[in-house]
């Protein structure tokens, strides 16, 4: 039976459970503990399961990630949540030079069962150095797995999985989808935890987006209908690995592509999902893929600025209406993104 539940609440869901059915699964960070977390994640958990399994850390990411790290050799499930994405570039030694390669330079002796929670994004006047998205530093790093969960189905389906597995997952949380509302069944058989999901079919365009822009992309799509433009809209729901398949059927029935990212369009996510498909699709296109993307500038702090660097839905109009051919005053042709 579903229910209407917010972003945060699934995730919190998603822990408890966890954290009830196996007692190697233990959660640490800042504020995790007796606060109950920055976005509510782990709110109530502490009172539940004791400061054992609710750890409460220093500020200091490189030091408690390199703790998960070594927990995980050791038989644990650690569940680490950094505050926000832009404090994990100081805990990057101990994702990319510990987690990610521990298991294949050990031959295999040596599992890496370790979470690591990050909310970031831009979210509301947070300036420059606390709106980083940094999924495409990450997505460079062989022996991560990357998920972003744009739904409260997929974080719950997602989390879970993600603690159950024996190699290290990053997952990518958007501070701005915390306090949104969907639908959430637990009994609902889920998916593989990388498969992309097509939310919407259409037969003009393939839109592939992840996270916060599904929202946005789904907006643009509902407006575009009513051009009489059919725009299918995938969610990738996983960065690393990507599912080709689900994007290359769509594409070779629709023969047009669009990425929308928030990330800085300059080898960023989108990118590698227009080279990936570009290799995969050539003699199915029928025009050049287009890419949707944050401007190439630090993200202002002013609001309007602020609103004006990332994609809205108008610019996702804009772009798909040029990919199908079509010209207007109002509608000029020119770049999605700068």
């Amino acid at each position: 039976m579903s229910e209407n539940v917010y972003y945060w609440h699934a995730l919190n869901r998603a822990l408890d459970e966890e954290l009830a059915a196996d007692d190697r699964v233990f959660v640490l960070g800042e504020d995790v503990g007796l606060y109950g977390g920055s976005y509510r994640v782990t709110e109530g958990l502490y009172a539940k399961y004791g400061e054992w399994r609710l750890r409460d850390t220093p500020i200091s990411e490189g030091s408690f990630t390199g703790l998960g790290v070594g927990a995980a050799l050791l038989g644990m499930r650690p569940v680490v949540e950094i505050m926000t994405i832009n404090f994990a570039l100081l805990a990057l030694d101990a994702i990319i030079n510990m987690a990610a390669k521990i298991p294949f330079m050990s031959g295999g002796q040596f599992p890496m069962p370790l979470v690591v929670r990050m909310p970031g994004g831009v979210a509301r006047q947070l300036a420059a150095q606390h709106s980083q998205r940094l999924e495409q530093t990450l997505m460079n790093v062989p022996g991560l797995r990357i998920a972003v969960p744009a739904t409260p189905q997929d974080a719950w389906w997602q989390l879970r999985q993600a603690i159950r597995s024996d190699e290290p997952v990053i997952l990518l949380e958007h501070e701005l989808l915390y306090f949104s509302k969907g639908a959430l069944d637990t009994r609902a058989e889920a998916p593989p935890m990388h498969r992309a999901r097509v939310h919407r079919q259409g037969r003009d365009l393939t839109i592939i987006t992840y996270s916060r822009m599904l929202d946005l992309s789904l907006s643009a799509a509902r407006q575009l209908a009513q051009k009489g433009i059919e725009a299918e809209v995938i969610d990738l729901r996983s960065l690393r690995p990507v599912d080709w398949a689900t994007c290359k059927q769509s594409v070779d029935r629709t023969h047009r592509l669009l990425v929308v990212e928030e990330d800085s369009r300059f080898a960023g996510a989108g990118a590698e999902i227009v080279a990936g498909l570009s290799e995969r699709c050539f003699f199915e296109l029928d025009a050049p893929p287009d890419r949707v993307a944050a401007r190439e500038m630090p993200i202002p702090f002013n609001a309007t600025l602020e609103a004006a660097s990332i994609p809205r839905p108008s610019d996702i109009v804009r772009a798909a209406e040029n990919l199908c051919g079509i010209r207007s005053k109002q509608n000029p042709a020119k770049p999605a993104s700068t």
